[in-house]
């Protein structure tokens, strides 16, 4: 099993959702997240004073899923979050020792 962590904007997050569910991924979480990479935030203006944002305004998501999946995975998140702009974001893919589904017991790909 592989879970992937991507970090996209914000508007795209409705696009990458229905790309994976495309793909029959069944399950995913989102979390808003802030943060920073080569975009390095920008400058506000707020009542005459100005202001750096270092943190940008991302989501994350974090799906785990069968290994037979992951490359359909990363290519529909890939061509659903991208903008061709700075800022599109990142995936990460790390292995998963184990999952349970805790109302059932079911554990392995099963729990998924």
């Amino acid at each position: 099993m592989k879970k992937i962590e991507a970090i996209i904007k914000p508007f795209k997050l409705d696009e990458v959702k229905e790309a994976l569910q495309d793909i029959g991924v069944q399950g995913l979480s989102v979390v808003e997240v802030k943060g920073f990479g080569r975009q390095k935030g920008h400058t506000e203006l707020y009542r005459g004073a100005e202001y750096v944002v270092d943190f940008l305004p991302k989501v994350k998501i974090e799906v785990v899923l069968a290994d037979d999946m992951l490359d359909s995975a990363i290519e529909a998140i890939c061509t659903a979050a991208k903008t061709d702009k700075i800022g599109d974001g990142k995936i990460f893919v790390s292995t998963v020792e184990q999952a349970i589904r805790i109302r059932t017991g079911e554990t392995g790909d099963d729990a998924i």
